[in-house]
């Protein structure tokens, strides 16, 4: 049986890149079939800023989209953050429904696809990677950085990467699925 990836596109804003990158990406890792993959689209959601009366490791929601949530993420076996750099950080929304869930990240691996201008996202990958380990998950090292994402965008082909960047994210979703691998015992116990 496939290990289960989650690619979970972090911004929310009207306009945003996110969807057509993770579109790439989904294409990627359907190709490599080592995962069974889901786009998971933070819009989709609806997440207020963070409003349960409870902290979420003792898993007790009272709210309906947490729930949904939740149900969406605990299922995975591993996760790729697909994220743009905001003033150097990952997206509030972002950052916003990773604190909703505690246990449902736990013992799983990340990785992170990041967009922006020169740097492609990395600052905001190393922000997101300090919050994983927080939640639990193990982000992997391999990261595949997008700069000058714009550059990439074919309107009738949506994201174009380099064969550098297409190279990266096939490296980075065999590594996560090694890992995703190596930390099931810990997910069943």
């Amino acid at each position: 049986m496939a290990m289960k990836l989650n690619i979970i596109i972090g911004s929310t804003r009207p306009g945003r890149i996110g969807p057509k990158v993770a579109t790439w990406l989904e294409g990627v890792a359907r190709d490599q079939s080592a995962f069974d993959t889901v786009l998971v689209d933070l819009v989709d959601f609806g997440l207020p800023v963070y409003d349960e009366p409870k902290h979420p490791r003792m898993q007790d929601y009272v709210h309906e989209h947490t729930k949904t949530w939740a149900a969406a993420i605990a299922p995975a076996d591993a996760y790729v953050f697909v994220t743009p750099e905001y003033n150097y950080f990952p997206p509030s929304s972002l950052i916003n429904a990773l604190t909703y869930l505690s246990r449902e990240w736990a013992y799983k691996p990340a990785g992170v696809v990041s967009y922006g201008g020169i740097s492609g996202g990395l600052r905001a990958t190393q922000e997101l990677r300090l919050l994983a380990t927080t939640l639990r998950m193990m982000p992997i090292p391999e990261t595949v950085p997008v700069p000058l994402v714009h550059s990439m965008i074919d309107a009738e082909k949506g994201f174009v990467p380099s064969e550098a960047i297409a190279g990266g994210a096939k490296l980075m979703l065999d590594e996560l699925h090694k890992w995703a691998q190596a930390l099931a015992p810990m997910r069943q116990g």
